[in-house]
């Protein structure tokens, strides 16, 4: 009864949101306010339904139901609770099940919390949350049942994949989704606009904090997924210009761009097209993400093994949203007015050149993703585009954009002074090139323009400290202003000096793993040691032991430092006997930001293990750098301009009548 109950309520959610993507719109073209209220009752009660759905597929998860296909698929008995409850959406119907929850999750935040929007407004922006929402409903329903029977059932289940039983897992999906499925807000917002052809800075304000807060669930998503996979996978490495990886970080760039873009809407009325079409293009980019982890046209540890027929049928939503929009986006936006200008060097120019360098990047990243698969399907012919050619393409784009991160907060709106702030940013520059001269002294090897790419680092560190520096006097007044001016600084300040501070601290990361890693393979016995980078690894024995649902050879790692215990290091191997398969279980020991990394091989016939030590220096700051930022981005969240959005216009009062 449970997944009859999940897959009824699955129904009732697609015809609640039928009726959302239909009766407001008539509401607002009758001016009819009894009938555009019902997206908002609709909204919430599509939510509810989605949530029961998905909480059943969970329940049949955690009593291992193997009568339900999906249960039998990716579940077994034994796995550990977390993993039952983790391997929800570690399958293409429960994690496209994990997605329109967060969808009706969003729309229903907009009904609950959208009391201070036009109601003409907010019914269409609930209108076309509902269209996204059908017709995901319908793929589910179609072509991907997770609530499916087994006539006969078996006993057991054939377990989880089990590189995904991971904690790892249990973060990173919904992270993900929740920044993914976030920027349809910022899409419903934009096709709202362009039905009824009114954009405002109000329309910015509005859309903002719901941009803002997918692009931190983005952040925090593609950061704990590239985490997963360095340690998870046991190769060592943190980004590898996979398609699904680029997937995530295709809207990632736009939706940054998006961000700064309804910055200077919302502050001089101006970029609204430009806005309108990021919007679009955000949320777009979200889609061809879906689109190619379920259509099977990429081989990756990312992808979900599906049928062409749902890449097929998702292929057909892409184009019906995007093609729908893009024409009305062509369609209205010659009707939009243009707002104030501003001169090249001001701040809206600042953000204007950030949005270039992100939008080139974007594009850079979908070329290089996309080309290949389009060739293919045009010629036959497969070839791959790897690191070398994003590492040169990418790059060289980053380089300005971050030499001009630090002036932008410290140019005045309309009309800025260059000479100005760049005189305020010389103690940044002194800083980044004794950095730069330190480096070069310090380190032997390694790329050249290491050392400059570490300055440059600092020197958007340095410079967005200047800006908080410059705003509270901290040089000019006594320590009790100070402090008093800082308490007083609106909080979104202090998330934009997180923000682009965590910038420059996750380049540093990447620069240094990068540059100076150093790695070594061996052979080993039990009582050999290893040596690699002043550290001292000895082996110290193997054991066997059984895991609720694997056997597990583990062994053990005495590390030490200039003859100094310092710790102890367990890599292992496990095998899943149900899935037949095996996973490389790293071992991790960090030096403050740094970290020894072990990963095991295979044994030879001599009874030795191979082992590849790596000592990674600094590698950690490549994720302290985006929760840096993503904590930014909640400063700024909690902002009360932010939070309580734009206000209600103020009703007109009666004129005083004369005492009689």
């Amino acid at each position: 009864m449970i997944a009859e109950a999940g897959h009824y309520a699955l129904v009732l959610a697609l015809a609640l949101a039928l009726i959302q993507s239909t009766v407001p719109i008539l509401g607002a073209r009758l001016n009819d306010g009894g009938l555009m209220n019902v997206a908002r009752s609709s909204a919430l009660a599509q939510f509810a339904f989605v949530a029961l759905s998905f909480g059943a597929l969970v329940w049949l998860n955690v009593t291992s139901d193997f009568s339900v296909v999906n249960v039998y698929e990716n579940s077994h008995s034994a796995k550990p609770l977390l993993y039952k409850i983790t391997g929800v959406w570690g399958n293409h119907e429960g994690s496209m099940l994990l997605w329109v929850a967060i969808l009706a999750l969003f729309g229903g935040m907009v009904a609950l919390f959208g009391n201070n929007l036009p109601l003409s407004l907010r019914a269409h922006v609930l209108a076309v949350q509902a269209w996204i929402a059908s017709a995901f409903y319908l793929f589910i329903l179609i072509t991907s049942n997770p609530f499916l029977r087994i006539p006969n059932p078996p006993i057991e289940g054939r377990d989880l994949n089990p590189v995904l039983q991971d904690i790892g897992l249990a973060v990173h999906p919904p992270l993900l989704y929740l920044g993914y499925v976030g920027f349809s807000i910022s899409f419903s917002f934009a096709a709202a606009a362009l039905i009824e052809g009114r954009l405002d800075a109000a329309w910015a304000r509005w859309v903002r904090p719901w941009t803002l807060m997918a692009w931190m669930f983005l952040t925090l998503g593609i950061a704990m997924g590239s985490y997963w996979a360095y340690y998870e996978l046991g190769w060592g490495g943190w980004w590898f210009w996979d398609p699904v990886e680029n997937a995530s970080l295709m809207p990632w760039l736009a939706g940054t761009a998006l961000l700064h873009s309804a910055l200077v809407m919302e502050k001089r009325n101006a970029l609204k097209v430009w806005t309108i079409l990021l919007s679009i293009l955000t949320f777009s980019l979200s889609l061809l993400g879906t689109f190619l982890v379920r259509s099977g046209v990429l081989t990756s540890v990312h992808a979900f093994a599906t049928d062409p027929s749902r890449g097929v049928f998702i292929l057909m939503i892409l184009c019906v949203f995007i093609g729908g929009s893009l024409a009305l986006f062509a369609w209205r936006a010659s009707s939009l007015k243009q707002g104030g200008l501003f001169a090249p060097i001001s701040r809206e120019g600042a953000l204007v050149l950030n949005n270039l360098f992100l939008t080139t990047a974007c594009a850079t990243v979908f070329v290089g993703t996309l080309y290949p698969l389009a060739l293919e399907v045009v010629t036959g012919d497969k070839i791959s585009v790897g690191a070398p050619f994003f590492n040169l393409t990418f790059g060289p784009l980053m380089v300005p954009l971050m030499l001009a991160v630090p002036f932008g907060p410290l140019l005045a709106w309309k009309r800025g002074d260059l000479l100005g702030a760049a005189q305020r940013l010389i103690a940044a520059g002194v800083v980044a090139l004794l950095v730069i001269a330190f480096v070069f002294a310090w380190t032997t090897g390694g790329a050249v323009l290491a050392p400059l790419a570490i300055g440059l680092a600092v020197f958007v560190i340095i410079g967005a400290l200047v800006d908080i520096v410059e705003r509270i006097g901290l040089l000019r007044n006594s320590p009790s202003i100070a402090w008093r001016r800082a308490s007083g600084l609106p909080r979104s300040s202090w998330g934009t000096m997180f923000a682009h501070a965590g910038l420059g601290v996750a380049l540093i990361g990447i620069v240094c793993e990068t540059t100076w890693n150093s790695e070594h393979i061996a052979a080993m016995k039990e009582g050999d040691a290893a040596r690699l980078a002043g550290y001292e690894l000895k082996f110290e024995g193997a054991v066997q032991r059984q895991g609720p649902n694997f056997r597990e050879l583990q062994t053990v790692f005495s590390v030490s430092e200039g003859g100094k215990p310092i710790g102890v290091m367990t890599p292992s191997k496990r095998s899943f006997s149900t899935r037949g398969t095996s996973t490389t279980e790293a071992a991790l020991l960090s030096r403050g930001f740094s970290q020894l990394y072990v990963s095991l091989g295979d044994i030879n016939a001599e009874g030795a293990v191979t082992v590849r030590i790596y000592h990674k220096p600094l590698v950690l700051l490549i994720w302290i750098g985006p929760l840096m930022m993503a904590f930014g981005g909640l400063l700024s969240l909690s902002d009360r301009r932010l939070r309580v959005g734009a206000p209600k216009p103020a009703k007109p009062q009666r004129a005083l009548q004369p005492a009689e």
